[in-house]
């Protein structure tokens, strides 16, 4: 699977760097959610078609889903269909908003949970990097209070490693460095 191309895409150009964009950083919390108990890979062969099911991403636009529109996503082979994570990312939508509304950007309350700044770790093997730490359990108990679903500390945790708050590229991987100057 690692040496799959579109994995491989994946990993060179968009894990792991710093996210900003509220927009970016709804998609990936729709798509962490979808993955819980399957690959990656499973989820990035079917980004595309998540892009256009849930319309590019737009927070505003998922919060409005009604039963009907669900319904429809339920029927729509590209995504992964599993009502509990469709339900979720609407949901999750609308709490988005309204953490937009109490702290101005979601990128402005998810980045206080790494002190603003992308923390880069110095892994050796693949084996070192945990999948849970103390930060992604904060994020996932504020989440979770604040209305969000599929947000456990594991997600939580994938989620902080694709959006650049924390660097777990191994130090002998060339993007560590990259990753690391980006900070």
């Amino acid at each position: 699977m690692l040496d799959e191309p579109l994995y491989q895409e994946y990993h060179d150009k968009e894990w792991g760097v710093p996210l900003h964009d509220d927009r970016l950083l709804f998609e990936f919390l729709v798509l962490e959610g979808a993955q819980a108990g399957l690959s990656w890979y499973t989820i990035l062969r079917k980004r595309e078609n998540y892009r256009r099911a849930f319309e590019g991403f737009d927070p505003k636009r998922v919060a409005k889903y009604d039963r009907r529109k669900v319904g429809r996503l339920l029927s729509d082979p590209g995504i992964v269909r599993n009502r509990l994570k469709i339900n979720s990312a609407v949901q999750n939508a609308r709490a988005f908003l309204e953490v937009q509304d109490e702290f101005g950007s979601f990128d402005e309350y998810i980045w206080r949970f790494v002190g603003g700044r992308p923390k880069t770790n110095r892994w050796r093997t693949l084996k070192e990097i945990p999948a849970v730490t103390p930060d992604a359990q904060a994020l996932s108990k504020d989440l979770v209070i604040r209305g969000f679903g599929f947000v456990g500390p594991t997600i939580c945790y994938a989620h902080m490693q694709a959006t650049g708050m924390v660097n777990d590229h191994v130090t002998s991987c060339f993007r560590h460095r990259e990753i690391a100057e980006l900070s």
